[in-house]
């Protein structure tokens, strides 16, 4: 089934994902082809969301490999608990055989893919986190749809192709074979017309003038210098709904250049101090 079935008003309704018609061509292009989906982007660019909202619409199980800099690609695939099976062995109080080496394997995150009876999106989130053999070894996982736990001796093959969406927010280059091997789309920061959209469908009932206010103070924090993480998207949607919770709350205290719960904006406290020194200085700005 291709994602363009559902129409992206439906997805916007069912997920709250504002799917933009150039994505939306390129996820087509990627499940045609069977290729796993690399999406690049700041945080806060939806790509993450984008696989909830890609399973949702198309009502399939979302298995979430998150990429850890430690991480072995071994663990993604399956695990082997030698230390329950020892455990087991010595004491003998377990229901299970320890004869039975199977008894001790656990599917990891592409294993759970794999191995499923249905179809699933599989989402491996901040692949830039992992080294580079880790980067190959999975996508030649990925391309074989296949994989071997040597302990059993065992082939596991996958029972259906899953919908391969791969996350990177660009902290470091992927190799030029990992980047061959992915169809790739660069997600850009909303655009304020954009941001408008996603407002609209979190808050429907929220005042064109609040809106509008919470839009140009926010675009205008991302702007200021010396801001080493910039709120995105979620800060914003969080900060609205602070904003909503204040009985005191006017849209004229934005206008007049007040940001009240910076602390919703921002997560580091230099960020916040560096926020608050501007703000002083150009208060009107």
């Amino acid at each position: 089934m291709a994602i363009m079935e559902q129409t992206r008003e439906q997805i916007r309704e069912e997920s709250r994902y504002i799917l933009d018609e150039e994505l939306a061509g390129i996820m087509n292009i990627a499940m045609a082809l069977e290729m796993p989906l690399l999406l690049k982007g700041e945080p806060g660019t939806g790509k993450t969301m984008l696989a909830y909202a890609i399973a949702k619409s198309m009502r399939m199980p979302l298995v979430i490999l998150n990429v850890k800099s430690s991480m072995k690609l071994i663990d993604a695939l399956y695990q082997y608990d030698t230390l329950t099976r020892l455990n087991d062995s010595r004491f003998g109080d377990s229901k299970r055989d320890v004869s039975n080496i199977e008894n001790y394997i656990k599917m990891g995150k592409i294993g759970q893919a794999f191995t499923a009876t249905e179809r699933t999106v599989l989402l491996i989130d901040e692949i830039d986190k992992a080294d580079t053999d880790f980067q190959d070894d999975m996508l030649d996982v990925l391309d074989q749809m296949s994989f071997d736990i040597i302990e059993i001796d065992r082939t596991i093959k996958a029972q259906q192709r899953p919908v391969i969406i791969i996350t990177s927010n660009a902290k470091k280059d992927l190799s030029d074979p990992f980047l061959g091997r992915c169809i790739f789309h660069h997600i850009a920061f909303p655009s304020p017309a954009t941001m408008r959209e996603i407002v609209a469908t979190h808050f429907p009932s929220l005042s064109s003038e609040i809106a509008a206010s919470c839009l140009k103070t926010f675009y205008r924090l991302r702007e200021l210098g010396g801001v080493e993480k910039k709120p995105a998207t979620r800060e914003l949607i969080n900060w609205i709904r602070a904003l909503q919770t204040d009985k005191s709350f006017n849209a004229d205290d934005l206008k007049a250049g007040k940001a009240p719960f910076l602390g919703v904006l921002f997560k580091k406290s230099a960020d916040i101090e560096n926020v608050r020194m501007q703000l002083a200085r150009t208060p009107n700005r």
